[in-house]
């Protein structure tokens, strides 16, 4: 977003503007975020501001036809989630040009500018001032700044990608009032203020903004919001995050990694990576990807305890995958891309916009429960407006965002998920498509490939159509997943060809000009052990994470190297595509098991002790 000073040698471009998605598990949800998009009514969404502004007037309203929970009138973050609503129609509209979705956004701006000029030309959200100044005072208000933050982001989205230039207006007179409140607030006095309540990611809007305006005031109010009780210890390489919250220290540190893109501090980088290490490097990891349960970091290496039903908050998802987005456009490392992968599957899609086939909601799951028998809690679609219900909205709109990357003349494919990508390599006009290849064969066609492949594949096959508006001499960058088994083939126009690997990705280097590429990945079930409990395991399927649909834990007996020998494809085949659905094999207790994304309300288990030995020989279970 915006522009970036001082180490673009060092980075490699996100392609947010220039990718679209296609037909497949990624545009099935952000088809359902447009329409849950506006079928939301603009009199609610607004309502905060106008009743903040004082401009409801005598209106007359039915309690029972307003926004619930987070978002109700009595809730001190009300109208939060109206500005994540404006992230998302932005982000939409850049993608799709959604004409009907920009009329709404842009209704939503004019008025909020009208309640802007109504409180005095300056204070645009939907809670009094008062709260911040209570705050400061030492008062309980529920984190006044995080909403401000909200409504920043929403308008300059609204800027940047919708094209309105009302919304920068109403960006200026909120500094305005910003600038007040930094003359009559001292460090410790703000430094008080982060210790109780969340801020957002305050610092990351104002070093955005610098990069669009290039004002040095902007930057001024960039530092003026940083967290030193955090970002000191870090920087000397200490662990502060252990039992910490958790999502309200990373939106501090993607202020830290936009102010390295934006001022090229190496300070700022340090933080940043030294907070990667300890959250992620350091801590390890459940199957799916997360590290927290209840909200707060879990100890390091030290996850088998925390098994529950609070794992995995969504917003603590969507935010450590904008972490790993910075660090690898700075660093080109693939283990970042891995970790985007595994958390788009295993985070963004098992807890946002789940298709449920007993037609109960499946809009937005707070957690993800990851104790045996656990069943995600699906918030409701106008009563509940969690945070998560926020970054919902939001991550589904940008979730091209982490597929593609660009340095001069390369291109980086960094998700396999159906996309293309349109822009410029090498001084000439790219088109570049995937999709995934259909390994079974048409259901209708004689051919070879439905004659020859009779059980589900082991392997994962992508085509893509390459096409350039003339010749062009380019490398495309093909992520090997961290899950294959086996050999990475790419072939062109049917022929295998040579590459060479760096950094953990296949480089394909020649002149393009209209040409099929297929990468072919060899993937297998694997385990995932618990850190510090390695005879229980999860199953994924590549980066899919299996979940047994069962109520309880239950010992499997095998070896947990060979998982193939404990579970077996089952009902492999629907119609004219292969599922990705399992079977226990030679197990006391026989279960079910599918992508723990598909899951919709059936209970379900995702960690099983594995023990050697013949399971004839045990009648039992093991419980938790």
């Amino acid at each position: 977003m915006g522009k970036l000073f001082g180490i673009d040698h060092l980075m490699w471009e996100k392609q947010l503007d220039t990718v679209r998605l296609l037909p497949g598990e990624a545009m099935d949800r952000r088809q359902r975020n447009v329409k849950y998009l506006m079928e939301l009514k603009t009199e609610n969404l607004l309502f905060h501001y106008y009743w903040e502004a004082g401009l409801n007037g005598s209106m007359g309203f039915t309690v029972s036809d307003m926004h619930g929970g987070w978002d109700a009138i009595t809730s001190h973050i009300r109208g939060t989630f109206t500005a994540h609503w404006l992230s998302a129609a932005a982000l939409t509209y850049a993608e799709t040009g959604d004409e009907q979705l920009r009329a709404k956004a842009d209704y939503i701006v004019s008025e909020i500018r009208r309640c802007q000029e109504a409180n005095g030309g300056e204070w645009a959200f939907p809670i009094p001032p008062k709260y911040i100044y209570g705050v400061k005072a030492g008062r309980y208000y529920w984190a006044p700044l995080y909403v401000c933050h909200k409504v920043l982001m929403g308008m300059l989205d609204m800027y940047l990608h919708a094209g309105n230039q009302t919304a920068m207006t109403v960006i200026e007179g909120c500094y305005e009032w910003f600038a007040h409140f930094k003359e009559e607030t001292s460090r410790d006095e703000l430094s008080g203020m982060m210790d109780r309540q969340e801020t957002g990611g305050m610092m990351e809007f104002w070093a955005d903004l610098y990069a669009v305006t290039q004002d040095p005031k902007h930057l001024e109010m960039m530092r003026f919001f940083e967290r030193p009780a955090l970002f000191e210890p870090l920087y000397e390489g200490k662990d502060v995050l252990t039992n910490m919250h958790a999502n309200t220290t990373i939106p501090e540190i993607h202020g830290a990694a936009r102010a390295y893109e934006v001022t090229g501090e190496e300070r700022y980088r340090v933080i940043v990576q030294n907070y990667w290490d300890w959250a992620v490097t350091k801590r390890g990891m459940y199957a799916t990807g997360g590290q927290t349960s209840g909200e707060v970091w879990t100890p390091p290496m030290r996850q088998s305890a925390r098994l529950g039903d609070k794992n995995q908050e969504h917003c603590v998802v969507y935010n450590m995958i904008r972490l790993a987005d910075y660090l690898f456009r700075w660093t080109g490392k693939v283990e970042y891309l891995d970790y985007i992968e595994r958390n788009i599957y295993n985070g963004l899609f098992a807890q946002g916009h789940v298709e449920c086939w007993d037609d109960k909601s499946g809009l937005i799951a707070y957690y993800l429960p990851l104790r045996a028998g656990g069943r995600k809690n699906w918030g409701s679609r106008t009563q509940d407006f969690w945070c998560c219900h926020c970054t919902l909205v939001q991550a589904n709109a940008r979730a091209r965002e982490f597929y593609y990357y660009r340095k001069a003349d390369t291109l980086v494919v960094g998700q396999y998920l159906p996309s293309v990508y349109e822009g410029e390599i090498a001084g000439t006009k790219v088109s570049v498509s995937q999709s995934f290849t259909d390994l079974g064969g048409s259901c209708n066609t004689i051919n070879e490939t439905s004659l020859t492949i009779w059980e589900r594949p082991n392997y994962q096959s992508v085509d893509f159509a390459v096409k350039t508006e003339q010749p062009a001499r380019f490398t495309i960058r093909f992520r090997i997943p961290w899950w294959i088994k086996g050999e990475f083939v790419c072939r062109v126009d049917g022929e295998d060809v040579p590459f060479t690997v760096e950094d953990g990705f296949a480089c394909v280097t020649r002149q393009w000009k209209d040409d099929k590429v297929t990468v072919v990945m060899g993937k297998a079930i694997t385990c995932w052990p618990l850190a510090d409990e390695p005879d229980t395991v999860a199953f994924l399927d590549g980066p899919v994470v299996l979940a047994g649909l069962i109520g309880e834990e239950r010992t499997l007996y095998g070896d947990k190297e060979h998982p193939e020998e404990i579970i077996h494809p089952h009902d492999e085949r629907m119609w004219g595509m292969w599922q990705q659905t399992y079977k226990t094999y030679n197990q006391p207790v026989g279960f079910y098991l599918k992508p723990l994304y598909m899951v919709g309300n059936e209970q379900y288990t995702v960690y099983f002790p594995i023990r050697r030995g013949d399971p004839a020989c045990s009648t039992h279970s093991y419980k938790r």
